[in-house]
Formats: C-alpha cells, sequence, structure tokens
C-alpha cells in the first residue's frame, strides 16, 4: 500500500504538467483530424509532423511571423525532388491561420503543394509580406476546388487576386474571401475563373453595391451559380441587381441575407432586369419592414424569415414563387407589438435575434456548410 501510494505521488507531477502545457498538435484517434495550435514564443515546429497521416489539418500560430524558416528552408528549391513524398500524403483539406508569411515563403509552399492531393485551403488572419514572386514556366499549379481566405492581408493591394491566381489551376469551384482589406480586385490583372460556381463575398461590410461592380470583375466568372453577399453593406435588391448587370454576373441563386435592406429603390435610378437564370434569392434577416420593390417576376426560392413584416404580404406584392419562407416576421408571432417612435423594441422576434447574434459570431459556419453544398 505505502509503494502505490509513493507511485501516485510520483505521477502527480506529470498529470499536472499535461494539464497545463497540452501539446501543440493534437491527432484523432482515427488519424482522420489534427489540429495544431503552436502559441509558445519559440515553438517545436517538428511537432507537426504527427500531422502527416491525416486527412484535415489545421494549423495556427499565434500571430508569429515566419520569415525565420526563409534562412532554414529553400523557398525557390525545385519541389518536383519532393513530389513523391508529398503525394503520399492523405491531406485533403487544410487550415493556415494567425501567422505573418513571407510572400516567398508562401509561394514555396503552393508550388510543394501542388503535387498533393489537397481539395481545400483556408488561409485565416494572415498578415502576407513582400512581393510574390513570378510563377516559373515549369511550375505545376495547385489543383484546389475550394479556396478560402478571412482576414487576410497583402502588400500586394489590389492586385493580390491576380498574383494568387498564377500558382491555381483553372479548376477552382469555390471561392470565399472575407473581411478583405482590399475586396476591389485589379481586374485587368485577373484572369477568368472558368470552373468557378459559387462565390461568398459575406462579411465585408464595406463592400457597398459600388464596391460589387468592382469586386465582379466582369466576365470573369462566366459559370457562377451561387453569390453569397451576407453583410456586405448592400442597400436594396434593385441596387444589387444593377451591379450584377454591370458585371456581366448571372447566378440561379443569390443569398443578401444580414444587410439593412431598404424597400425601395432612389425613384431616380433606371428600373433593373433580374436575370432569367436567378431563382432563390434569400433576404432573411434584412430588416424589412415590407417586401422590397422590383424583385424577379419569377422564383422558384424566396426567404422573407426573420424580418419586421407587421402583416401578410398580399399577392400583388409578391413574384410568382414556389417556395416562400415567412418565418420569424412578427405578424406570424401572437403578441408581438408593433415599435413605437423612439422606443428600444426593435419589433424582431426573439428567436430572429438570437440567431442574428450566432451569426454574427461566426460567419465561418455558414460558409462552411453552403461551400461543400456548392462543391
Amino acid at each position: 500500500m505505502e509503494r502505490a501510494s509513493s507511485l501516485l505521488l510520483l505521477l502527480l507531477p506529470l498529470v499536472h504538467v499535461s494539464a497545463t502545457t497540452p501539446e501543440p498538435c493534437e491527432l484523432d484517434d482515427e488519424d482522420f483530424r489534427c489540429v495544431c495550435n503552436f502559441s509558445e514564443p519559440q515553438p517545436d515546429w517538428s511537432e507537426a509532423f504527427q500531422c502527416v497521416s491525416a486527412v484535415e489539418v489545421e494549423i495556427r500560430v499565434g500571430g508569429l511571423s515566419l520569415e525565420p524558416f526563409l534562412t532554414r528552408v529553400d523557398a525557390d528549391a525545385d519541389p518536383r525532388q519532393y513530389a513523391d513524398t508529398v503525394k503520399a500524403l492523405r491531406v485533403r483539406r487544410l487550415t493556415v491561420g494567425a501567422a505573418q508569411v513571407p510572400a516567398q515563403l508562401l509561394v514555396g509552399a503552393l508550388r510543394v503543394l501542388a503535387y498533393s492531393r489537397l481539395q481545400e485551403l483556408t488561409l485565416e488572419d494572415l498578415e502576407i509580406t513582400g512581393t510574390m514572386p513570378p510563377r516559373p514556366v515549369e511550375a505545376t499549379g495547385l489543383a484546389l476546388s475550394s479556396l478560402r481566405l478571412r482576414n487576410v492581408s497583402w502588400a500586394t493591394g489590389r492586385s493580390w487576386l491576380a498574383e494568387l491566381q498564377q500558382w491555381l489551376k483553372p479548376g477552382l469551384k469555390v471561392l470565399g474571401i472575407a473581411q478583405a482589406h482590399s475586396p476591389a480586385f485589379s481586374c485587368e490583372q485577373v484572369r477568368a475563373f472558368p470552373a468557378l460556381t459559387s462565390l461568398d463575398l459575406s462579411d465585408n461590410p464595406g463592400l457597398g453595391e459600388r464596391g460589387l461592380i468592382a469586386a465582379l470583375c466582369p466576365h470573369k466568372f462566366p459559370a457562377l451559380q451561387n453569390l453569397a453577399l451576407r453583410n456586405t453593406g448592400m442597400e436594396t435588391p434593385t441596387g444589387v441587381c444593377a451591379a450584377l448587370a454591370a458585371a456581366g454576373v448571372q447566378p440561379h441563386s443569390l443569398d443578401l441575407s444580414h444587410n439593412s435592406l431598404r424597400a425601395t429603390a432612389n425613384p431616380s435610378a433606371p428600373r433593373c432586369m433580374w436575370s432569367s437564370a436567378l431563382n432563390s434569392l434569400n433576404l432573411s434577416f434584412a430588416g424589412l419592414k415590407q417586401v422590397p420593390k422590383g424583385l424577379p417576376a419569377k422564383l422558384r426560392v424566396l426567404d422573407l424569415s426573420c424580418n419586421r413584416l407587421y402583416r401578410a404580404p398580399r399577392p400583388d406584392e409578391l413574384p410568382e414563387v414556389d417556395n416562400l419562407t415567412l418565418d420569424g416576421n412578427p405578424f406570424l408571432v401572437p403578441g408581438t407589438a408593433l415599435p413605437q417612435e423612439g422606443s428600444m423594441n426593435s419589433g424582431v422576434v426573439p428567436a430572429c435575434a438570437r440567431s442574428t447574434l450566432s451569426v454574427g459570431v461566426s460567419g465561418t459556419l455558414v460558409l462552411l456548410q453552403g461551400a461543400r453544398g456548392f462543391a
């Protein structure tokens, strides 16, 4: 009994250390998902080797600069020498976040990953420093189906998308750009995205309808079917219609939720004819007190949920629609009072208020769900 007690006393310090100093990388029991959080000032980068067998890999660097790697690796080395090793990796989805990354190092990593089976790449909370080097003629592009960027800043300003695009093969299907420091691209430098079916520009509140025209480079998205513009400073559906027409974009599905929309456009603005390709329109969480004017004449899906409608829309106010959603509007909730002038009551149904908060805290979940559905 005494020997057992002594053994427990020896193990207690080990248990304490394990609880307070967790390993930077954790691989699940199925060897499917591996997450690394290198938050120490001088992390042991070799711990990342635990992730070589994982399909999903997430690496966060705690805001550290990766510039010291330039003295330890040759970013300009021919990656073909690593091709067989990289092809053997199982990784299909990779997330890199919270770091300062020299552009030369980013390019070196993209060149190596071009020999992998990576399908989805997510970059979050990154500062890309320096200029992107030109792509060598013999370099192989990265064959991604999905690319998502959130809060990524580029030293190259508006030309960043064109410079990043040269390292990608043209088969990209899903592109998400959130919290962009420069959401307007250098359209004369951007090449077409011939296979892109889903574009998500949500969570760029400063974009606005004028910025949308600059972001939707004309004739660069010929296959676009799904366009998400949640929380992007849009003002009226008619203004968005005009921006889409100016850019030559004809999506099948348009998400304008979580914008403070007005029901009517400027009376002096010309009437906009929606593309006949549009069959699904999401106007939920838009603060609407009446159905907006100038909607498409026919829709398969119209979502007006969680607005501030205090009466049921009349048939002449609605387009011809197969699937209409009005849930969460005050006229459907017994006991919901009309807000008085100057009162603190916003007129938002409590359930919708909770949903608005959850979306604001984590729009990433919506992005992932939508993008996977589009892929």
